[in-house]
């Protein structure tokens, strides 16, 4: 008898944005470790063992699918996504598989998000009682509040329904009560915005 695989967290990569701060350059493309930024994050994400890994994507799709190239993850196509990070998300969560159980949204431009930190996020989910599993999962960066975040199932619904103004935030704030708290170091919280922001990523 074939065995009935139990669903696992799974991850949307938001990897949609132009990058209008980086001076032209696409920033997920650019070489952080050796290797492209969307990658690194895609590659912590499927590291951490979270399933599936989408990533979603609109500006400059066919470059940053490139970069994706022979990494075990889906990209999933944000037609809107020039009218913010709400559509992007939006998309994410309309492609995941109908059982699965959380998705950690992630930001492709944060290049110090391990992949440690991302399954302590899914496992503190996993970890609580079925009947009383958090709605959310949060990191703090010592007091700073910022992805990658954990939304339980029961959230996708609204998550779906965000208009394109409304951030996730919201959604964090209707359910912050209830939510599994993961601390992380500030230095981890670094993302990469501008040009300047290239160095101290590395």
């Amino acid at each position: 008898m074939q065995e009935v695989r139990k669903p696992v967290t799974a991850a949307v990569v938001l990897a949609a944005g132009t990058s209008s701060r980086m001076g032209g350059r696409n920033k997920l493309l650019l070489e952080v470790g050796g290797e492209a930024l969307v990658r690194r994050v895609a590659a912590a994400a499927l590291e951490a063992g979270l399933d599936p890994v989408l990533v979603v994507v609109g500006h400059e799709a066919g470059r940053v699918r490139a970069a994706l190239d022979g990494l075990a993850c889906r990209t999933v196509d944000n037609p809107d996504y020039e009218r913010g990070m709400t559509t992007s998300l939006r998309a994410g969560i309309a492609a995941l598989p109908p059982r699965t159980p959380a998705a950690v949204m992630i930001l492709a431009d944060m290049p110090r998000v391990t992949a440690g930190m991302l399954a302590g996020l899914a496992a503190a989910h996993a970890a609580a009682d079925p009947a009383r599993r958090p709605p959310v999962g949060l990191s703090d960066y010592e007091g700073v509040l910022a992805p990658p975040t954990l939304f339980d199932r029961a959230l996708f619904p609204e998550l779906l329904a965000l208009p394109d103004d409304r951030c996730p935030r919201s959604v964090v704030k209707r359910h912050r009560s209830g939510a599994a708290v993961c601390r992380w170091p500030a230095a981890a919280l670094a993302d990469l915005d501008r040009p300047e922001d290239l160095a101290a990523s590395a």
